[in-house]
């Protein structure tokens, strides 16, 4: 596969891609998105201009779930492991980037409700999934899945916006198997020296 990646390296969605990738030693182009040609390029690709997209022999794949399944099929052997992937993305990585996304309007136009929402929803998510993570590994038993390139910068940034607390021992040494994971720690140092962009400030940590 003729293979290029346009997104950043300190995008939550664009990190989920390259652990698959980095998993799989799938080799890759990158297009950082970082100045306006880069991004004026990504919108003749999608129009909607988010990234990340994978192109493959001039093919457009949008979605870092379904660029996951194009270049990695076997890290999708189940439902379960379509579900965990939807949970991750849309319960926690959702609600992270809500409070993430307020901090960035001007003063005038937050919304604190809505954090509360927000951290509300993420605190219900690290409930449920501390009784998935009782005996698991991965996201789904022993082996790393599509699953788990969701959990990884879902749980990474969440814990940085809302941290997870001490009564969710699953979830948070789940967390720290993912940080630990090769791939994972290569996708999170290859974003350090973006850190000073994170809008609430980066923890120092991880």
């Amino acid at each position: 596969m003729t293979l290029v990646l346009h997104g950043h390296p300190f995008s939550s969605y664009t990190q989920k891609v390259l652990v698959a990738l980095y998993e799989t030693a799938t080799p890759f182009t990158w297009r950082v998105l970082d100045d306006p040609p880069a991004f004026e390029e990504l919108a003749k690709l999608w129009p909607l201009r988010l990234m990340p997209v994978l192109v493959d022999d001039g093919r457009p794949f949008i979605e870092s779930s379904i660029i996951i399944e194009h270049v990695a099929p076997q890290f999708v052997p189940s439902l379960e492991v379509r579900f965990l992937d939807r949970f991750f993305d849309n319960y926690v990585m959702t609600p992270m980037s809500r409070i993430v996304a307020n901090q960035l309007r001007p003063q005038d136009r937050r919304d604190s409700y809505g954090v509360d929402e927000a951290k509300a929803a993420l605190e219900a998510a690290y409930r449920w999934l501390e009784g998935v993570m009782e005996g698991r590994a991965w996201a789904v038993g022993d082996n790393f899945t599509l699953a788990d390139c969701a959990a990884a910068p879902s749980l990474f940034y969440a814990d940085w916006v809302h941290p997870i607390a001490e009564r969710f021992p699953h979830v948070r040494g789940y967390r720290a198997r993912l940080l630990a994971r090769p791939s994972v720690s290569r996708t999170v140092d290859e974003a350090r020296p973006f850190r000073q962009f994170f809008p609430l400030g980066a923890p120092d940590r991880d």
